[in-house]
């Protein structure tokens, strides 16, 4: 089982990993109010540690 993470400190790993993303951003995303681009995705799986089609499953 993987350790929660809030979307603060998501939002936080994903602007030090170079994607500028607000806690809003990942707020809409998670709800399903936002579409996610490539770029996101793959930067999303990076900060997560897991694969693209994790996250897509």
């Amino acid at each position: 089982m993987r350790p929660k993470i809030s979307q603060n400190n998501l939002a936080g790993l994903l602007q030090l990993a170079g994607l500028d993303l607000e806690k809003n951003a990942v707020q809409r995303i998670e709800s399903g109010q936002r579409f996610v681009t490539d770029i996101e995705l793959k930067k999303l799986a990076q900060v997560l540690g897991v694969s693209i089609e994790e996250l897509l499953r």
